[in-house]
């Protein structure tokens, strides 16, 4: 029986086939949280489920140790698993974060009322930058005793790292993930940094996770769409098939190239050794044994254009700097032109396209330089 316990929202692909595997590997028992019956149904009777590397020989791992608990119908099974826990964590998408933090909340409340004097780190590992900071500002609008989470909660940020694609199998718990993984925690920020307790094998624990966070943003985030808006344009409808077209890679190593050049500048990162992180990059892209919809990549395009997202900020910092940016330029222009009828973002972007090129390219990613406006809209029409 596990001695250590964690709390994880998000019983979804990523949430089974990442965050719980390294909990498990790490000796805690896993609550998993989610409101779809039947994943939890299936958690609370088999107490386990398998996951398999996408390569040759797919490796099947059983994780062991785990539970479930439905929040929507079972919120006060939450917040005493809450209560108890070493160690809380979400992969339940960035939009969901404000629905859980008020039961987040109670928990804390239930923690504090119990007079534990136990640290908690509570650790948003989405697909965010400053999630957990996001969260932790949701969760104190319902605390009932602020000074108790200031001193005994924390919320490190973190960057993870692992393709997880959308699948579906017989075996509703089964998932199918890459072999690589990365997890960084901003240590800075841990209250267990003192406990060691939830210390974790296969995480690197960073004083500055900024340029991991960046890093990570602007390789795999910025590589991925890269390949999945360029494979769009020449036709194709999976990560896969685009590719293995020497024009869609020649773009991605050209994205690369100028995200690596901003990264080295801005962070001073070993040169040879970011591009040995590019060559890993694309070689987890080309990777045969893991199906990605170009849909699935491409999706939300208004929120990949934001301001602070992994096309705009490289574009912005880049001719701040003097670096070239003409291939991230060239993949913004194929987001403004992407066209996915399913996908709602995608369809009010084109409504809004085809009034005043102009005004929809300031206005959606929030760019003041008038001269990289006019070159942004040029690349565009």
């Amino acid at each position: 029986m596990a001695d250590k316990f964690a709390v994880h929202f998000g019983a979804g692909n990523i949430g089974r086939g990442f965050i719980g595997e390294v909990l498990v590997k790490n000796g805690f028992h896993v609550d998993f949280i989610d409101v779809n019956e039947t994943i939890i149904n299936e958690l609370q009777k088999r107490k386990q489920y398998d996951i398999a590397l996408a390569s040759p020989n797919k490796e099947r791992i059983t994780i062991r140790g785990v539970d479930g608990i439905n929040n929507k119908l079972n919120p006060e099974k939450v917040i005493a698993a809450i209560e108890k826990a070493h160690l809380v964590t979400t992969a339940i998408g960035p939009k969901i974060l404000p629905f859980i933090a008020e039961l987040i909340a109670k928990g804390v409340n239930a923690r504090a009322a119990s007079g534990s004097t136990e640290p908690l780190d509570i650790i948003a590992c989405e697909n965010m930058i400053g999630a957990s900071e996001y969260l932790q500002g949701e969760v104190y609008k319902h605390l009932s005793n602020k000074d108790y989470a200031d001193r005994s909660i924390g919320f490190p940020n973190t960057a993870v790292d692992r393709i997880v694609p959308i699948q579906t199998h017989e075996d509703v718990l089964f998932v199918s993930v890459e072999p690589f993984r990365e997890w960084v925690i901003d240590d800075s920020k841990r209250k267990t940094k003192i406990t060691g307790l939830t210390n974790l094998e296969g995480v690197h624990y960073a004083d500055n996770l900024q340029p991991y966070i960046e890093r990570k943003l602007f390789t795999v985030n910025t590589g991925h769409a890269t390949v999945a808006y360029t494979g769009r344009h020449y036709g194709y409808n999976t990560i896969g098939e685009a590719i293995r077209d020497t024009r869609v890679l020649g773009q991605l190593r050209n994205v690369l190239a100028e995200t690596g050049a901003l990264l080295i500048n801005k962070w001073h990162f070993d040169k040879g050794q970011h591009e040995e992180y590019i060559d890993t990059i694309i070689t987890r892209f080309q990777n045969p044994f893991i199906s990605d919809d170009i849909s699935r990549v491409a999706r939300t395009p208004m929120r990949k254009l934001g301001a602070e997202e992994r096309f705009i900020r490289p574009i912005r910092e880049a001719k701040e700097r003097g670096l070239a940016y003409q291939a991230l330029l060239e993949t913004t222009a194929y987001i403004f032109d992407y066209d996915d009828q399913t996908d709602e973002e995608s369809v009010n972007l084109q409504r809004m396209i085809r009034n005043k090129v102009g005004e929809v390219v300031k206005t959606v990613t929030g760019l003041c330089d008038e001269d990289l406006v006019g070159e942004l809209v040029e690349a565009v029409v």
